[in-house]
């Protein structure tokens, strides 16, 4: 493993594929120790997580380490849910309740297209039972994401959560103030939520008020915008990373059912509260995704002038065919410090899973692991000729404090019509209801949606319906010509690994 690589100018390649050897699994992150490191040294508190988090995803888990569960006598894996095995100690009776799997000994075994952390191809797809029917018509199917930039995408959810309990709390103090009801927009960040009514329910000093969120759109009625996972069910990179490891690779981790064997698989302990945060701040500090319109300006890549208008031309249609609309191309980032755990309310665990009171797992939302987006990723470094460092994997700097994040989404919920639903509503806001993807990366990351049926981009548009109708309808009236421009852009949307040879992150 490499802790930091910083790239030459000029001796650059790209990565399109990865291989990776069996790597065993690394001695498991001591929490308490790693506090005792931040107190000494920020830098090298974030620098050791990110190093351990990038050999625990590529380690592959063992039954003795914990992969695997007790599906049915005999078996630890399968690829399909199997919610009849209601056995004591079988798939059904597992806690938490299993949607899934386990199917994989490896977090790279599925996210590993372009490159190592990416998406999946279909033959890596899972099926998911959320609600046991037990029934393959019902069976949610679900296609590979890939892990980039996603630190960034974790703080600009978190600030709008953030401005819509404001929105919400200065309704409701309105109302009690003038004692009638107070109807606000919730707006962050240029993108509506809908509307919010408070109504006062007494008078006087100690005045409260109901406040009815019937309005809210795109959003759960707690206004905490959740944009993890395919239905966007998870606010947190950390809750994402430990509902993954259970369901897809049967890994518990002690947070999430203390020291129990959960999966009944005879081992307990299998991923340690420290492996956790490792896991978080690595994928949170993964390089961003970037395009081949920023790469030729670097000249990291070569564009001839006709390809480079080409694309150009087609960032004009996108904005032509009202696709901006949702998948909006840039939202600010107010402060760019991570921190892990998050202070956010609605981000932020007093009490973990399992029960624990966090701080006595030494998660401590005042004294988290943190790192600057605009700055200490540690992946994409670029040397260039006057001996500057280019951070490529970072995102931009905006004003003194904050950050740009190029993400192509709105980060809210849209109705997507019954042609992209679900066989089931297994969430409770809809079968046809989808968070807002990203493009970003979108051009190394087919097969595409959420169950990978696109097999192009093309493919991909034309499946729209539902509130983006009528930009699929404005793509399909566009001349032959402009809709290849259109998805040249698209494709021009990027990840790259700059120095695969050397680079393991």
């Amino acid at each position: 493993m490499t802790y930091l690589n910083t790239l030459r100018l000029g001796a650059v390649c790209f990565a399109f594929f990865n291989s990776t050897v069996w790597a065993e699994a690394p001695p498991q992150v001591d929490q308490a120790a790693l506090n005792q490191l931040l107190a000494k040294d920020r830098l090298a508190a974030f620098e050791q997580a990110f190093e351990v988090g990038d050999e625990i995803t590529e380690a592959t888990y063992t039954l003795e380490d914990g992969a695997g569960a007790a599906v049915a006598p005999g078996q630890s894996f399968t690829r399909l849910p199997r919610a009849d095995r209601t056995g004591a100690g079988e798939w059904a009776m597992h806690f938490p309740t299993r949607e899934g799997g386990p199917q994989a000994q490896s977090c790279i075994a599925c996210h590993a297209a372009p490159l190592a952390n990416g998406a999946g191809p279909m033959a890596v797809n899972v099926a998911v039972d959320p609600l046991h029917t037990g029934d393959p018509a019902q069976f949610l199917e679900r296609n590979t994401l890939h892990l980039f930039g996603l630190g960034a995408v974790q703080r600009v959810a978190e600030e709008m959560t953030m401005d819509l309990h404001a929105i919400a709390l200065q309704a409701a103090d309105r109302a009690c103030s003038d004692q009638s009801a107070v109807t606000l927009d919730l707006e962050t960040k240029g993108v509506s939520f809908g509307k919010i009514t408070a109504q006062p329910d007494d008078a006087g000093a100690e005045c409260t008020a109901t406040l009815d969120r019937s309005a809210v759109e795109g959003v759960d009625p707690d206004l905490v915008v959740r944009m993890f996972g395919w239905k966007g069910n998870h606010a947190t990179l950390r809750a994402f990373a430990r509902n993954a490891a259970h369901n897809e690779m049967g890994l518990q981790a002690v947070e999430l059912v203390g020291e129990k064997d959960g999966d009944y698989d005879g081992v307990t302990g299998e991923l340690s509260v420290g492996d956790v945060t490792a896991v978080t701040i690595y994928m949170a500090a993964l390089e961003r995704p970037t395009s081949l319109l920023e790469l030729a300006d670097l000249g990291l890549h070569e564009l001839t002038q006709k390809e480079r208008a080409r694309i150009e031309r087609g960032q004009t249609r996108l904005v032509q065919a009202k696709c901006t609309s949702c998948h909006v191309p840039s939202l600010p980032i107010e402060n760019a410090r991570f921190s892990e755990p998050s202070a956010v309310p609605g981000f932020a665990e007093d009490t973990l899973p399992d029960g624990s009171d966090a701080m006595a797992q030494g998660l401590y939302a005042q004294a988290p692991v943190w790192f600057d987006l605009t700055g200490d990723q540690p992946n994409n470094r670029i040397e260039q000729a006057d001996g500057s460092i280019l951070q490529l994997g970072s995102f931009p700097k905006r004003g003194d404090n904050g950050a740009e994040l190029t993400w192509y989404s709105d980060f809210r919920r849209h109705d997507m019509g019954p042609g992209l639903a679900d066989p089931v509503d297994a969430f409770g806001f809809g079968a046809s209801v989808w968070p807002t993807r990203s493009l970003a990366g979108v051009g190394s990351t087919g097969p595409w949606l959420h169950n990978g049926h696109a097999t192009t981009l093309r493919d991909a548009i034309l499946a729209h319906g539902g509130e983006a109708m009528a930009s699929k309808q404005a793509f399909l009236a566009m001349e032959e010509p402009a809709q290849g421009e259109l998805i040249a852009f698209l494709e021009n949307l990027v990840i790259v690994n700059l120095d695969p040879e050397e680079e393991e992150h």
